[in-house]
């Protein structure tokens, strides 16, 4: 790499990625939403001015989910409602008096009445067993760590549930909508999607939908792409969940693994893995000053949870066989700065391919921050090598680095070391 280009990627340069602007209403003055369709600005997100849609919602009980549906409905389109059952209650009963989906559910039915759309709920627990906890749990058994949510989209919401569709022989469904904070772009009448960026950049979510295929993302329509999610900023999901006074507009944002709800990754992973003593050492004296449960409840960049006097202490590595930790005071000095790794498993969700003469930006894990760099893919494709323009502390094998370009996301691959 010449100096010069490598002085551009440290310099993390990131005023030249395509900016989106939110649509502009007064959140002091939104319209009721019986009046919506009058405001076009509102529904760039729906495909405006297209012929009516036949459309797929995968409604949650979240507010964003719940919004979708208020948007596609305004928009003309004609929607049903599905609810993706997914619930272990052999693993986790003890947690709570209730199955938690039940709450979720209740309010999925009572957006829906009030709209009128029919829902239907999908029992998709086999599937979602199958084609995410089992990979999950095999890559944190062997060290890696893997993004629960990223294969959820992937493989359940825009996978199992497509199949699901295909197989009941329910209808011809022309969209798969979802409250997902994202944008796509479809050039002039070609059926190809463009999967770009949001103007919130905190609550962004083209990482989560980075896997997901070209033929899933032409399907796919994302209402919530064009507005932010704070009830202070342009015109906000809360701002007008509280316009069209939804049933949830004061609901928090869920938090925890994808359709797991309130379980903490630390007691899913104790259920499934169980726990195994054993030491945390020192990296530099190679010494053993503490001890842990299991290095699978530990990863590296983590600072977090070390129950270690005279921190702050960092994982910096830890060894699957032998199940040591080891930790470090000194993780950010010169010598231990993170700017590369190889990276396999490729996945581009866009017809698009990095264009090696404009500038290729990172994403390492969900958030607002992305890191200018290099790519250089090896013969065929299949691997390749990333160099960061800055140094990245939390790099892990098995999490997924996500590629921009010109505001587009391109695709994702799996970090190997």
């Amino acid at each position: 790499m010449q100096a010069g280009r490598l002085g551009a990627l440290r310099a993390g340069v990131r005023a030249q990625l395509l900016v989106v602007s939110p649509a502009t209403i007064d959140v002091q003055q939104l319209p009721a939403f019986e009046e919506w369709h009058r405001h076009p600005e509102l529904l760039l997100g729906c495909e405006p001015g297209a012929a009516p849609l036949t459309v797929a919602l995968l409604l949650s009980g979240g507010v964003d989910s719940s919004l979708a549906l208020h948007l596609l409905v305004a928009a003309g389109h004609r929607v049903t409602a599905f609810y993706l059952q997914i619930w272990f209650q052999e693993d986790f009963r003890n947690f709570w008096g209730a199955c938690p989906w039940e709450e979720d559910l209740e309010y999925c039915r009572a957006v829906c009445e009030r709209l009128g759309v029919e829902l239907q709920v999908v029992p998709l627990t086999e599937q979602y067993w199958d084609r995410v906890v089992a990979h999950c749990i095999t890559e944190i058994r062997h060290g890696r760590t893997p993004n629960p949510d990223v294969l959820c989209n992937s493989r359940v919401k825009f996978g199992a549930f497509y199949e699901h569709l295909s197989a009941q022989a329910i209808g011809t469904f022309d969209r798969i909508a979802s409250g997902h904070y994202a944008r796509l772009e479809r050039p002039g009448t070609a059926a190809a999607a463009r999967l770009a960026l949001t103007p919130d950049a905190i609550k962004d979510q083209t990482y989560f939908l980075a896997h997901l295929s070209q033929h899933q993302l032409a399907r796919a329509l994302f209402p919530l792409g064009h507005l932010t999610k704070p009830q202070a900023r342009g015109s906000s999901v809360r701002a007008l969940a509280a316009a069209a006074d939804l049933p949830n507009k004061a609901r928090k944002d869920s938090q925890g693994i994808c359709f797991l709800g309130k379980v903490k990754f630390n007691e899913f992973i104790r259920k499934h893995l169980g726990e195994w003593p054993g030491p945390i050492v020192e990296e530099e004296s190679n010494e053993v000053v503490g001890f842990h449960h299991g290095f699978w409840f530990h990863t590296v960049g983590q600072r977090k949870g070390i129950a270690l006097s005279g921190g702050p202490w960092y994982v910096t590595r830890k060894h699957p066989d032998t199940n040591v930790v080891y930790v470090s005071r000194q993780y950010h000095e010169s010598d231990k700065l993170r700017n590369s790794f190889s990276c396999h498993s490729f996945s581009w969700c866009g017809v698009a391919r990095p264009d090696p003469s404009r500038l290729l930006y990172c994403k390492v894990r969900h958030g607002p921050h992305m890191y200018a760099c290099q790519l250089s893919l090896e013969p065929g494709g299949g691997a390749g090598h990333v160099v960061l323009g800055g140094n990245d502390q939390g790099l892990a094998a098995g999490q997924y680095a996500v590629f921009y370009q010109d505001g587009a996301c391109l695709g994702s691959a799996v970090i190997a070391g």
